[in-house]
This record gives C-alpha cells, sequence and structure tokens, in this order.
C-alpha cells in the first residue's frame, strides 16, 4: 500500500474490501480468504506469493536519512521507505548466491569535522587528492550496498541506512549524474558521521553530510592546485567536469574555501541560472552499478534471468528493475565476452 501511494481507503476500494478488514489483515487480527487476498494483490499490481511469504524486514524511519526531508511529503517518504524493504529482499537474495565485499568504513563518530572525515576516509581508501572517477563503482567496492530509486519526483533525493552493521545507500535516479554523485557522498556522510550517538537528520546533520560530500569529491589541496585563480564562468565550467560536480557545487566550494569573493559568487551564480536555469551544463554520463552488471552477465552464463530473480522474490519485475538502475532491461541478452566478470560465488 505505502509502496503504490494508495490510502487505505483508496486500497480498500480498489480491493473491493472494507477499510475495517483491511486494517484488521494488516494488524493480523483478521486472516483473509484467498479470494481476498487475490483481490489486494491484483489492486496493488504485485503477485500474490508475496503475501504468502515472510514478512518484509522495514527501515526503520528513524535510522533513515532523507536530505530534503522539509519537502518530502508523507506519502513519498513511505513509498521510498518501502522501495528499501524490497531491497532488502534483493540483498538477501545475493549475499545468499555471492560472497560480497565487506564494509570498510571509517567510524568518525558526532566529535568529527566534516572536512577531516572526509580525508580520513580517503586516506583510508587509498585515494590521496585525486577525483573519483566512477562514485557507485568505488562505494559498491567498499562493502556499500547501492540502490536506485525510479521515484517520479524531485522530492526524494537519496536517503541511508545500516541494516546488521551493513551500509544502504539509496539514490533518486531522476537527478542529474552530478547531482546523484553529490547525493551519494552526501550520504556517505550520514553513514560514518552519524551512524552512532547522534540523529542524522535536521539542519545540523543536513550541513555537516553536505560539508563532507564538498570536501570528499573536491579536496581542497586539489582545488587549490588546479585553480588558484578563478576569473570565468568557463573556468568553471572546465573544472567540474574534473571533479564530476555540478557547476553550482563547485562555485560553492570555490567560494568556501576563498579563492572567489563574495561578489564573483553571486554573479557566477546568475550567470548559471541566466544562461541554463535549471539544467546541468554539459552533464556527464550517467553512473550506474557495476556490481550487478557483474551479477547479471553471470546470471545470464547460468541461463537466468532477470524474470527468475523476481519471480523467485515474488516481486513484480518493474520494482527489480526500479531497484538495480535499470539494468535488468538489458540483462536478458548476452554479454560481451571480453567483458566477463569474476565473480565469488557462495
Amino acid at each position: 500500500m505505502d509502496r503504490r501511494r494508495l490510502t487505505a481507503r483508496a486500497l480498500a476500494e480498489l480491493a473491493d474490501v472494507t477499510v475495517v478488514s483491511l486494517s484488521q489483515i494488516k494488524t493480523g487480527k483478521q486472516v483473509p480468504q484467498e479470494t481476498t487476498v487475490q483481490r489486494i494483490a491484483g489492486a496493488l499490481d504485485y503477485p500474490v506469493a508475496f503475501f504468502h511469504g515472510a514478512d518484509v524486514d522495514t527501515l526503520p524511519a528513524a535510522a533513515v536519512s532523507f536530505r530534503s526531508l522539509s519537502s518530502v511529503t508523507q506519502r513519498e517518504r513511505k513509498a521510498a521507505i518501502a522501495a528499501g524493504g524490497i531491497a532488502y529482499l534483493v540483498a538477501d537474495w545475493l549475499h545468499s548466491k555471492y560472497t560480497l565485499p565487506s564494509p570498510k568504513l571509517i567510524d568518525a563518530g558526532a566529535e568529527r569535522d566534516p572536512a577531516t572525515a572526509a580525508r580520513a576516509l580517503r586516506q583510508a581508501w587509498g585515494l590521496g587528492e585525486k577525483p573519483i572517477s566512477n562514485l557507485i563503482k568505488l562505494l559498491e567496492a567498499k562493502g556499500i550496498r547501492v540502490f536506485s530509486l525510479a521515484e517520479n519526483t524531485k522530492n526524494v533525493d537519496a536517503f541511508s541506512c545500516w541494516r546488521n552493521d551493513e551500509p544502504y545507500i539509496f539514490l533518486n535516479t531522476f537527478k542529474t549524474t552530478e547531482r546523484s554523485r553529490f547525493d551519494a557522498a552526501h550520504e556517505l556522510g550520514h553513514l560514518i558521521l552519524h551512524k552512532h550517538g547522534g540523529s542524522n537528520q535536521g539542519p545540523q546533520a543536513e550541513s555537516e553530510a553536505n560539508s563532507f560530500a564538498s570536501s570528499f569529491l573536491m579536496p581542497r589541496a586539489d582545488v587549490l592546485s588546479e585553480m588558484p585563480r578563478v576569473q570565468s564562468l568557463q573556468q568553471i565550467l572546465r573544472g567540474k567536469k574534473r571533479w564530476g560536480v555540478s557547476a553550482a557545487a563547485l562555485t560553492y566550494r570555490l567560494h568556501k574555501i576563498g579563492l572567489i569573493t563574495d561578489w564573483q559568487y553571486r554573479n557566477f551564480n546568475i550567470q548559471l541560472r541566466t544562461d541554463y536555469g535549471s539544467s546541468e551544463p554539459d552533464s556527464m554520463q550517467r553512473e550506474t552499478s557495476t556490481l550487478w552488471k557483474m551479477v547479471l552477465d553471470d546470471l545470464w552464463d547460468q541461463k537466468l534471468t532477470r524474470a527468475d530473480i523476481a519471480t523467485g522474490l515474488n516481486i513484480p519485475h518493474g520494482e527489480l528493475e526500479n531497484l538495480l538502475f535499470g539494468l535488468t532491461a538489458a540483462s536478458d541478452r548476452p554479454p560481451l565476452r571480453n567483458d566477463r566478470p569474476a565473480l565469488s560465488v557462495v
């Protein structure tokens, strides 16, 4: 119901049951007849078998960070969290089939400065000051489970959470690549800054995660080395390609570390709005999951398709595609032979 953004009354009408009966079924006070289950499944466009399976492990609302919490409606929030519950099913299936990279995150703690935490994580991951070419690939290699959200709304940027000491990040593919990369780094900040002893929600937590993301994607030393003097917007548009960030994010970073004045900062932002509106100039190619590309290619070698995964999990095929960056849409054809992955199978 939450995943489909339906109220109890709307679902009751679609399934031809009373609101009271639906409430009692949800709370376990009433065992529905099979015909009722079929009507509810049909109304939600989910396989009947899904409702006969074990309870789905849900994301604790208090542990989930939404970047734009103030603008997210209750239905949008619930729908996104419900998608996370489906992602848990997919992740558990993945664990049962393959040995995945273990998480390699530092615990920055509430006392750590976000910029210091970003430098410490870069050092722990052996990144130095160099730009990150593919952030999703890096996160997956470091044991973070990254899923996509096909939420057709700008209100849900991204969110993250911990589950059994395993970090998860969910990204809205409705955004530009540059915005999605910043969202991913922002959520990475939440995971290491706010795992213990503090809320990952609220203005302070959001400000800390933003500061972490900016420092992580655009290291101060590298920015100072590459752009010691900034005199035109064209320099910023060239520079954004190096760090894979939006022109607005780089402009903010340049202002924050003192490379452009207040006047330049205002002027560059006016130029960006005037010349490009809300679009991103010269946007980069979208990043996607490397891990799931490897898995889907390996499954093809076993003569298994996306339909087999979805059917085995009793979820709609569309839900699987939404979570895997749309990769399943192309998974039912043979992979290139020179790109065969080496996977560790359980």
